[in-house]
């Protein structure tokens, strides 16, 4: 079985030289791809200075699905792994891939983030839609079977954000299981306060009206999933300009953020459904992209 590890990257590169530094004293076999979007803080040269990274892929997109379809297309593995730049593995990680690869199609583990007071780990997150049985997954610590991956047609690119939630749904709608191994583990290893990041509310729920309005159409069951989701985020919203938090402006701002982006995603998430009626449910994948490489250097070849 042979592994190929696709590290997509941008403006990250301490935390990237972490990772790749992870690899090499844990996983020293696999095959190493690095995608790098436009980035300003010298990856590239540190990238190019390492003599355990197998193909380095420089790009003009920023957006993380684009990168990752780069690094399917660049990577030689039957089996391809998908790592944060701000992950490390641990030692185990290589072997869990493979044992549990050798007869199950995808596999995740948890990711352990360091926050002030202790460590957290996620688990896996079922949930089950319009009667399918969906196993999200982090999309920095995943690894898929070739058949897998070329039935998915890689990441749909439309996506900015929410790029795995939307493969685990088209996983499910083409009868594959993602299974759990507590042993395939990767960590932050910068500490963080575990705070709230500023979202782009506008990008959330567009992600999350397309993504479910694609795969699923026009159903109650998924209005009344992107209104909950919506009702929630409102009243929290709410909550906070009440204590003090935010200012009244910041909530009317972020409701119409909301609104703008459900219409948008679900206008769209309609015209991908219509444009791949089938089940993987991806009119913008791996073998419709156009090649955004700027630039390839593979150690494999020694070639540009």
């Amino acid at each position: 079985m042979d592994l190929s590890v696709v590290v997509p990257t941008l403006n990250g590169r301490d935390r990237l030289a972490t990772s790749l530094d992870s690899l090499a004293a844990h996983a020293p076999d696999v095959e190493v791809v690095v995608v790098n979007g436009p980035s300003a803080d010298g990856t590239t040269g540190m990238v190019r200075d390492r003599d355990d990274v197998d193909v380095l892929v420089e790009l003009s997109a920023r957006t993380l699905n684009v990168a990752r379809n780069a690094g399917i297309q660049a990577a030689s593995g039957d089996v391809v792994a998908f790592l944060g730049h701000d992950f490390a593995v641990e030692p185990d990680w290589a072997d869990a891939i493979r044992d549990r690869l050798a007869d199950k199609p995808v596999v995740t583990g948890p990711t352990r983030r360091r926050v002030y007071g202790g460590q957290t780990a996620d688990e896996l997150e079922h949930r089950r839609i319009c009667k399918r049985d969906v196993s999200y997954f982090d999309g920095g610590n995943v690894a898929f079977r070739a058949p897998a991956l070329d039935a998915l047609d890689g990441f749909d690119e439309y996506l900015e954000t929410g790029g795995a939630r939307d493969a685990a749904h088209r996983l499910a709608g083409l009868g594959y299981d993602v299974v759990w191994e507590p042993t395939m583990q990767v960590s932050l290893e910068h500490e963080t306060d575990g705070g709230v990041e500023s979202r782009d509310w506008e990008w959330k729920y567009r992600a999350l009206a397309y993504r479910l309005v694609k795969n699923y159409g026009l159903r109650p069951e998924v209005a009344r999933r992107t209104l909950r989701h919506a009702g929630s985020d409102a009243y929290t919203t709410a909550k906070d300009v009440v204590a003090g938090r935010s200012v009244p402006t910041s909530w009317f701002g972020t409701s119409r953020a909301v609104v703008v982006g459900m219409t948008t995603g679900a206008r769209d998430g309609l015209v991908a459904r219509a444009r791949d009626r089938s089940p993987r449910r991806n009119p913008r994948g791996v073998s419709t992209r156009t090649d955004r490489a700027v630039a390839q250097y593979d150690s494999r070849s020694s070639s540009t």
